[in-house]
C-alpha cells in the first residue's frame, strides 16, 4: 500500500468555469473541499473552505453547470464556508475527482487544495489501482507525481504522532494556561504539575510543537 502526494494542473485555456473560480481568481488565495457526501442519485454535497474574498465564487457558482445550491456561512470573515450542492459527472475536471475518489482500491484524503492553477491532494492505495487512476487523468489535465511513500501512522489525527510524556506534556501545559495570551502559566509551573525539571517540560512541549506543525502543515500541500 502506498500513499501518493499528488498535484494537478489545467492550462488556464481549458480550465472549467467552476475549478477557475476555486484555482485561479486572484481574489481567493486557497479554496478547500474539507469534506463531501455522495449520493446514490449522483448529486453530492461538497463543503469548501474558501481563503479570501470569495465575492466571485459566491457570484459565480449557483449558476455553473452541474452546480444545484450554495449556502455561505454567515459572517463575513477571512475564511468562507460554503455548501455546494452538485452533479459532479456534469462538471469537467471536477468529475475525474469523482472518478478517483469512487474508484475500487484507493482512497482520495481530505482536503483537496485548489491554489494558483492547481488541485492538490493525497491518495493511498495499492499500485494497480493507483497507476491505473493517473493514467486514466482525461486531457488536458497534466498530473504531477510530488512524493510516494508507504502508509504511516501520519495519516491519522496529528496527536497521534506524539509520545505519551509529550502528550501529557501538551494537555498539563493548555489546562494550565500555557498557551494562552497572555500566557497563563510557565515552564516552571507545567513541570511542579507533572514532576519533573522545567528543562525536561520545554525539550518535550517543543519536539510536540514541532510535530504537530508538520503534521497540521501536511494538509496544505506540497508548495507550501
Amino acid at each position: 500500500m502506498k500513499h501518493l502526494r499528488v498535484t494537478a494542473r489545467i492550462p488556464p485555456d481549458y480550465a472549467p468555469e467552476f475549478f477557475d473560480l476555486l484555482a485561479n481568481d486572484p481574489e481567493i488565495e486557497e479554496s478547500r473541499i474539507v469534506d463531501w457526501n455522495r449520493t446514490p442519485e449522483g448529486c453530492d454535497t461538497v463543503l469548501f473552505a474558501i481563503d479570501g474574498d470569495a465575492t466571485r465564487f459566491v457570484d459565480h457558482a449557483p449558476s455553473t453547470p452541474g452546480v444545484e445550491s450554495v449556502t455561505l456561512s454567515g459572517a463575513k470573515r477571512r475564511r468562507t464556508y460554503a455548501l455546494v450542492e452538485n452533479r459532479p459527472l456534469s462538471m469537467p475536471m471536477f468529475d475525474a475527482i469523482h472518478d478517483a475518489s469512487t474508484r475500487l482500491g484507493i482512497v482520495v484524503l481530505k482536503p483537496l487544495i485548489y491554489r494558483d492553477g492547481t488541485v492538490s491532494c493525497r491518495v493511498v492505495g495499492e499500485a494497480g489501482p493507483l497507476q491505473d487512476a493517473l493514467d486514466d487523468a482525461p486531457a488536458p489535465i497534466d498530473v504531477r507525481l510530488d512524493s510516494i511513500s508507504a502508509v504511516s501512522d501520519g495519516l491519522a489525527r496529528p496527536s497521534s504522532r506524539l509520545s505519551e510524556r509529550q502528550r501529557e506534556a501538551v494537555r498539563t501545559a493548555l489546562a494550565l494556561g500555557y498557551y494562552d495570551r497572555p500566557r497563563g502559566a510557565t515552564h516552571e509551573d507545567v513541570a511542579a504539575e507533572l514532576g519533573c525539571a522545567p528543562t525536561t517540560v520545554s525539550d518535550h512541549l517543543q519536539r510536540a510543537e514541532a510535530k504537530l506543525v508538520r503534521a497540521v502543515m501536511d494538509d496544505f500541500g506540497p508548495t507550501v
